[in-house]
């Protein structure tokens, strides 16, 4: 293996984001119930980690423990945020965020992530019980992200299942690389 595939291995371990056009009622149920399950996995993975492993990298060049948290939390509550744009606006355009810049920021730094795993704990008990009052058409909604173009919330939901898996396997794959 070589580093560019060591390094692509620590990047992704879930692999890289595939979405299907369009998912199934019951592809749909699954990625939300993953989407529910997200706040309890993370918490669950950083329960009783020390200062010194929260500022650990998940991999050279990464972020650590406790920015990958504040990054979910980050992230996550943008995605919902644009599902209620693109449920109430026709032709919404997202507004873009630097999420490298903003890991630098603070309260992003914080080892303490018990704010983070709060947030995320309301805003997927929300964000859940909205995607799962939605009609399947609804799931066709559009909206346009000028870096990724024309999206549906059927990818968004699948984009953000993934993310949650993604970034879990970061700090469940550094725990075992570490022994943690």
């Amino acid at each position: 293996m070589t580093t560019t595939d060591t390094l692509d291995a620590l990047r992704y371990p879930v692999g890289r984001f595939a979405p299907i056009p369009l998912g199934t009622a019951q592809d749909r149920a699954r990625w939300i119930d993953e989407i529910a399950r997200t706040p309890a996995i993370v918490a669950e993975l950083v329960r009783g980690l020390s200062d010194a492993q929260m500022s650990t990298p998940y991999r050279p060049g990464g972020w650590t423990v406790a920015q990958t948290v504040h990054h979910i939390a980050d992230s996550h509550t943008n995605a919902y945020i644009r599902t209620r744009f693109a449920l109430t606006e026709d032709d919404f355009i997202v507004k873009p965020y630097n999420e490298v810049e903003w890991a630098k920021l603070a309260d992003a730094t914080q080892v303490d992530v018990s704010g983070s795993l709060e947030m995320l704990r309301g805003l997927h008990a929300r964000w859940v019980i909205l995607l799962r009052s939605l009609a399947p058409a609804q799931f066709e909604r559009r909206f346009v992200h000028p870096d990724s173009g024309p999206m549906t919330l059927d990818k968004l939901v699948q984009l953000y299942e993934w993310h949650g898996r993604h970034h879990a396997a970061h700090i469940r794959n550094l725990k075992t690389r570490e022994g943690w």
